[in-house]
């Protein structure tokens, strides 16, 4: 049987991580979808990351075979939608989905799904009842992700990092 569960990045990871977002950005230009296309992410960032204990895996049988960010509490990029609203307003209390990706030797395997499924079992654990991610309006694939694991579209805002619009989404969990 496969064991499969989500638990912190280590800097152990960092190598295998760094990969998977570096094939993730391959994938993402074979599309035509300009995410991820310069510097970010970048190895420093998810170090910081780790450094701050908001970097997860998807551990399939001791292999990293996908990575995520939670980030906790207000995201720059989510104060201003360009179009739409959040529930519970732009100041509520939630944590945010960032960067999820994984390996292309797990693609199809509905991985990135669990992922944000393992993400959410965290965000309730640590007190947070709003859940919000965004992606690329041009990733159809994470977009499915996103529906699929119970978010709702609730607007468009703009990256400040890649200064690109993005779809944004909100859960809220019990």
């Amino acid at each position: 049987m496969t064991r499969v569960y989500v638990r912190k990045a280590t800097e152990k990871d960092i190598p295998k991580i760094c990969e998977i977002i570096d094939a993730g950005r391959g994938y993402l230009k074979e599309q035509g979808i300009n995410q991820w296309q310069g510097a970010y992410p970048s190895p420093e960032d998810i170090k910081k990351d780790i450094d701050n204990s908001v970097s997860y895996v998807i551990d399939v049988d001791g292999a990293v075979a996908g990575s995520a960010t939670l980030h906790l509490g207000l995201d720059p990029d989510y104060l201003d939608m360009k179009e739409g609203t959040w529930k519970n307003g732009v100041e509520a209390h939630y944590s945010a989905i960032h960067r999820v990706s994984v390996s292309h030797d797990y693609r199809g395997q509905g991985l990135s799904g669990k992922l944000i499924s393992g993400l959410l079992t965290v965000s309730s654990l640590l007190g947070f009842k709003d859940v919000r991610i965004d992606t690329h309006p041009k990733n159809k694939g994470m977009q499915h992700v996103i529906l699929s694991s119970g978010f709702e579209k609730r607007g468009v805002i703009c990256t400040k990092v890649e200064d690109d619009d993005r779809f944004a989404y909100q859960m809220e969990i019990n």
